[in-house]
């Protein structure tokens, strides 16, 4: 055997021996395999797609429009204090999108353009009105879904799925989905969760904190504020702290009279983690505030010792420790009779970050495995069907020649199924379209070859010289056909979604392997087959 042809035989066998150690995880042989072997295995293999194995479709819609309102509301709470700075007396609040400045001077509009050049004047007699200017406004929708996306997919990291799908559909749309999720309705919280964590002192000073009842039903809430609207002192609010009694289960709110200024966020968090109280066997959530956040945190409890600091989440109120000291170091903690998920589950969103903006469900959908597992079969049914149909016609039109398309065929199959395996690449119903259109793309370039060599055989060629002529002169032809096609498979890659990109996954990688089973493979087998004895006759 020539040196060359030799070490072609021996690239072929590493490449299927890499293959099937790559695949070796998606058979039924490794669940036999110790578990040593199977932790030496490269990965995982190949995922099914949602199609194929169920689990959670979502569509979320981000409300843009409330992260405009919630950067309004940032500018007026800060204004004051800027203006205080400069020794300029003023009045400043917030109206839907519009930030109210009372009295109107040419000192305060100075103060206000030059400190926040993204404001623009709306009214300015009288009064100042100030809203965002539409670039802004435009921005902060724009940068609010796109931070909605990179959130939603550490939180999903954190959930453990694998091999989501989370992609922005349009303007203020993300498309979530979950393969194998066993417990839908706790991914949606997980993922739908604000988690805006906010700390607030209580305003316990107020003869309306003394008069509001210990409890109250859920569903009760409008009937309090109804009852105390009038009467709520200006900058103050009221939440509800959920109460779960130990004993019979009941759950109850509790109002709480809030001063409305945010005196520190979860967005200076570095850590949460979830922790038993070794007192009472429940779980709670510590964490842990960055360098600027654990100064803000030391200061607020330094400044309010014997006051009561409230730990809201998303509106509600988690717990209302008093402080008894200044608390240094940055660390705190969550308590509110948590289950061990739930406290799992808040520290994944604390962990995460806040969205910067509320996101609503426009679709929520779980596929059933059962149709993935019709699909997987019919898929199966469908490969197998075409696998024979054109090996028994190559074999049929082109004999003994056949024979050897039909290797390459099934060198194709083999070394596609371990690329798959080797990406993790995850398997959809268009995905398996794609490997039954690799199937038939394997034997139409040995198809263009052997027509060749029958012309070469007609002009009096010997078998040996018609082979290399045939390959020769069909390469380019092979060539251009399969960059077109790939290139083709690279668009839809890019710019498909979902279904799509799993489609163009198995093609790209079906044209690129058939390069190297048409031009390599089956060119092996006649240069091996013409070194051992002088062929007289090519069977095609």
């Amino acid at each position: 055997m020539k040196k060359g042809v030799f070490w072609r035989v021996i690239l072929i066998t590493l490449t299927v021996v890499i293959a099937a150690i790559f695949f070796l995880p998606n058979t039924p042989l490794f669940q036999g395999m110790p578990d040593w072997w199977k932790k030496t295995m490269p990965n995982k293999g190949m995922v099914l797609g949602l199609d194929l194995q169920g689990g959670l479709h979502l569509v979320f819609e981000v409300e843009g429009d409330k992260a405009v309102e919630i950067a309004t509301e940032r500018i007026a709470s800060s204004l004051p204090g800027i203006l205080e700075r400069k020794k300029i007396q003023a009045s400043v609040k917030k109206d839907g999108l519009l930030v109210v400045v009372t009295p109107a001077n040419m000192d305060i509009r100075k103060v206000i353009e030059d400190t926040y050049p993204v404001l623009t004047l709306a009214e300015g007699s009288g009064v100042l009105k100030y809203k965002l200017s539409a670039e802004e406004v435009q921005r902060i929708k724009d940068a609010a879904t796109d931070q909605v996306l990179e959130i939603i997919r550490n939180r999903i990291d954190q959930f453990g799925v694998s091999e989501p799908v989370i992609h922005r559909q349009s303007e203020n749309e993300i498309v979530v989905q979950l393969p194998g999720v066993k417990d839908p309705k706790r991914a949606v919280e997980i993922i739908g969760k604000t988690a805006l964590l906010e700390f607030k002192l209580a305003d316990d000073e107020s003869p309306l904190a003394a008069e509001l009842p210990a409890s109250i039903m859920p569903g009760e809430e409008t009937q309090l504020f109804e009852r105390f609207r009038n009467r709520i002192p200006e900058g103050d609010e009221i939440l509800f702290q959920k109460v779960i009694n130990k004993e019979t289960g009941v759950v109850t709110k509790r109002p709480v009279l809030l001063k409305k200024e945010t005196l520190l966020t979860g967005d200076l968090l570095t850590e949460a983690r979830v922790n038993i109280d070794e007192r009472f066997n429940e779980p709670y959530v510590s964490i842990r505030f960055n360098p600027a956040g654990a100064k803000i945190f030391e200061d607020i409890t330094g400044q309010n010792v014997k006051k009561r600091l409230a730990i809201i989440l998303d509106g509600n109120v988690y717990s209302t420790p008093v402080i008894q000291e200044r608390i240094s170091g940055g660390d705190a903690q969550i308590t509110g009779s948590f289950t061990m998920d739930e406290a799992k589950d808040l520290a994944i969103v604390l962990r995460a970050g806040a969205l910067p903006a509320p996101v609503k469900i426009l679709q929520n959908v779980t596929v059933g495995p059962s149709l993935g597992r019709d699909s997987i079969e019919a898929g199966k049914m469908a490969g197998i069907v075409a696998i024979i149909l054109v090996v028994v016609f190559m074999i049929f039109y082109y004999r003994l020649s056949g024979v050897i398309a039909d290797f390459a065929l099934v060198l194709n199959i083999i070394l596609l199924l371990g690329a798959m395996a080797s990406l993790n690449a995850t398997l959809t119903m268009p995905g398996i379209a794609g490997i039954i259109l690799a199937i038939g793309m394997a034997v139409d370039s040995n198809v263009l070859m052997f027509e060749r060599m029958r012309e070469e055989i007609r002009t009096g060629k010997t078998p040996r010289a018609a082979v290399e002529s045939g390959y020769k002169k069909a390469f380019w032809t092979i060539f251009d056909s399969h960059v077109t096609t790939l290139i083709t498979a690279a668009v839809l890659f890019q710019f498909g979604t979902g279904p799509i990109k799993g489609f163009a996954v198995t093609l790209s990688l079906g044209v690129a392997i058939n390069l190297f089973t048409a031009l390599i493979g089956t060119k092996t087998v006649f240069d091996v087959i013409q070194t051992k004895k002088e062929v007289k006759r090519l069977s095609i």
